[in-house]
């Protein structure tokens, strides 16, 4: 979705530079920095599922859509092959295979489907986070599916096609009595592990503030530069929740059963926040992803993928054409 720090300050996936504001799930790479679980074994249980981590990923299989096709533009269809980029550092999002060189994981299921929707074959190219806003709008790179979020800053140089929601999560122990996050009242009194300077901070200061005006307790804030500590801190009874990306703290927190979801909200909250395909501004190209992303999830493979990286949560009835971003700050 991953604590999401902003492009400008250099960390990873949530949220580039071009403006990203700090929204929750943009960077993957942001929360995978010191996280011992962002190198993959060779396959990994999750929600009793066995996440295949391996090079051959035996993924669902696409038809192509001939309407679909017909609005890629020609300069993309050209080789008929589809650059697209992605940050291989977060899983479920995407990681390296147990080969260390093969990127997978939901995003590049999505890559690889809409490619296929469109009579294209996905060439996917790993790249560091704050790399692909040049590569895209240069054109080195045709899209970049990397849980980006939509930030009306960034429809100035991009066009998007909306494929996931922006979640975050409050995570608590798997033995701790509490079962539901829902408003600011909840946290109030609550120890609190949370990003430095990221949009989920914002989110749960806003809350805080609120409870204060409310004569309710103050959230007690705690701060870990790495994700050792962090969780040390949740199991010793430290500290109460985590609040961050709800797609990485999802997948840990199934791969280990120790912590369990209590909460969800969206990264942009009050606002809905969108994570998209990102394309160069005005090529034509988004419109062409949109329709292949709506296709897929009308025949039902969309949702699959979700499932299979254990994302349904974040799943969105339709995909969206250049919808409404998350504010400039």
């Amino acid at each position: 979705m991953s604590s999401a720090r902003s492009t400008a300050a250099a960390a990873v996936v949530l949220l580039a530079s071009v403006s990203v504001g700090l929204s929750a799930c943009s960077d993957p790479g942001a929360n995978a920095a010191g996280n011992k679980d962002a190198s993959p074994t060779p396959s990994a249980t999750v929600s009793g599922k066995v996440f295949n981590l391996t090079p051959q990923q035996d993924r669902f299989p696409v038809t192509a859509d001939p309407a679909a096709a017909a609005l890629v533009p020609d300069a993309v269809k050209a080789d008929g092959k589809l650059a697209v980029a992605v940050s291989p550092f977060a899983a479920p999002l995407a990681v390296y295979a147990n080969d260390d060189k093969t990127p997978v994981g939901n995003e590049v299921d999505i890559a690889f489907a809409v490619a296929e929707k469109l009579g294209l074959k996905a060439e996917v190219v790993p790249t560091t986070w704050e790399n692909w806003p040049l590569g895209v709008a240069s054109g080195k790179y045709e899209a970049v599916i990397s849980n980006v979020t939509v930030t009306e800053e960034r429809k100035e140089k991009f066009d998007f096609a909306s494929y996931r929601s922006d979640k975050l999560g409050f995570y608590a122990k798997s033995d701790s009595s509490i079962s539901s996050i829902e408003k600011p009242a909840d946290v109030a009194g609550k120890k609190i592990i949370v990003g430095s300077g990221t949009n989920q901070e914002s989110i749960l200061l806003a809350w805080d503030a609120e409870n204060k005006k409310n004569g309710l307790a103050p959230v007690q804030f705690q701060y870990y530069d790495d994700d050792s500590a962090s969780s040390l801190a949740l199991q010793s009874g430290r500290a109460d929740l985590t609040l961050g990306p709800n797609a990485t703290a999802a997948y840990k927190a199934a791969k280990n059963g120790q912590t369990k979801l209590v909460g969800l909200l969206d990264g942009g909250w009050p606002l809905k926040a969108n994570i998209a395909v990102g394309t160069k501004k005005g090529n034509g190209f988004a419109k062409a992803a949109q329709a292949a992303l709506n296709d897929l999830i009308k025949d039902g493979t969309y949702g699959k993928i979700l499932d299979r990286w254990g994302l349904k949560e974040e799943g969105i009835p339709a995909s969206e054409l250049n919808p409404p971003g998350l504010p400039k700050k």
